[in-house]
């Protein structure tokens, strides 16, 4: 049995527990930590739904289909967070979500990778394409808070708007990688889709009905747990004496980010390190051009009003892992030092998010 198979079914426990800690009134700090845990198998069974049903419907639609619900997870919990009023949390989980794919997943892939394989490849030109985009996401954090910061008594509905124009093009953007994926450059991600295709297995053997229950009934149960979850996060973390921006730049994505986690090293112990690199720098690329855009636009609808003006240090953090994330990935070759320094980084950035004050 799987790592993931091992999370997905051995922690299916928390969550019956977890509704017992919100509905017996155990305390927040119970509520929060059994959340928590009861989240991380359900992310693990959206991941397996999805790319079951991705098998059946084919490599167009079921790439459309894994692009779509690759981060739903982290898109709920933030949606909840937001409704919440809990701005800053989203913003920080955001920020987290993309360290935590660019420099936990990716970085312990390639460290374990690393020491099974002396050197590990995978497609370089995708690598730079990936660069790219990811530079194109430092950009569009980087614009709000320059603005903001030069700019004198701007207003915040100035910001609002200025962010929901930069998330309209950054959805367009993130169109235009499916169309470049899935279409016009597909060759480049074919032993991507070969080897989801495998694991997944046989399209005739699928049962699609089951599957799409799986699928609904997990998002249905994430959604709740995420309800329990933000009600209980402003006490729990104050009682465990975590500030909010740590807690969501380092615990939410931990949690959301769990199925990429053992997919992207799985994968890269099998050495297939195409995919184990298109599924953690796909994600951080997803957070940025659908999930961020997604959550300002629902946060003017939800009336609340939610910008793209980040936290210096977050925007700081976002541009160093980008930054060595490139400069390591830009030869299309990997071992377990490189993997040693994208862990280095993270772990360096995580004791700096748990010290930084609470402004």
């Amino acid at each position: 049995m799987t790592i993931k198979k091992i999370i997905s079914i051995g922690f299916l426990i928390f969550i019956p527990i977890s509704f017992a800690a919100e509905f017996l009134h155990w305390g927040a700090i119970a509520v929060f930590v059994t959340c928590c845990l009861a989240i991380i198998p359900l992310a693990s069974w959206l991941s397996t739904a999805t790319e079951e049903i991705a098998v059946v419907l084919g490599p167009s639609w079921g790439g459309l289909m894994n692009a779509t619900f690759g981060n739903v997870t982290e898109l709920i919990i933030g949606l909840v967070a937001l409704k919440a009023g809990l701005v800053d949390v989203v913003k920080a989980s955001i920020t987290g979500s993309i360290l935590g794919n660019l420099l936990l997943v990716l970085g312990l892939a390639m460290f374990l990778g690393g020491l099974r394989y002396k050197e590990q490849e995978f497609q370089p030109m995708l690598a730079r394409t990936n660069a790219s985009v990811m530079n194109l996401a430092v950009i569009s954090l980087l614009i709000p808070t320059a603005v903001n910061y030069t700019s004198t008594g701007i207003e915040e509905s100035v910001l609002q708007q200025l962010s929901i124009a930069i998330s309209i093009v950054l959805i367009l953007v993130y169109g235009a990688t499916l169309l470049f994926s899935m279409k016009t450059h597909s060759y480049l991600y074919d032993v991507g889709v070969t080897e989801i295709e495998s694991e997944g297995g046989d399209p005739e053997k699928v049962n699609l009905a089951l599957w799409i229950s799986v699928l609904l009934g997990a998002t249905a149960l994430v959604a709740i747990e995420s309800e329990f979850l933000v009600a209980s996060l402003e006490s729990a973390t104050a009682t465990l004496g975590l500030t909010a921006l740590f807690t969501g730049v380092i615990v939410l994505p931990i949690i959301g980010n769990a199925a990429e986690h053992t997919t992207a090293v799985t994968v890269a112990l099998k050495n297939k390190m195409d995919l184990s690199v298109s599924v953690s720098v796909g994600s951080s690329m997803q957070i940025a051009l659908f999930v961020a855009p997604a959550l300002v636009l629902a946060g003017y609808f939800l009336g609340q009003p939610m910008d793209l003006n980040f936290n210096p240090f977050e925007l700081v953090a976002v541009a160093v892992a980008v930054l060595i994330v490139n400069s390591i990935s830009s030869d299309g070759r990997s071992n377990w030092l490189e993997g040693t320094l994208l862990l280095a980084t993270y772990i360096i950035l995580g004791i700096a998010f748990y010290a930084h004050p609470v402004t």
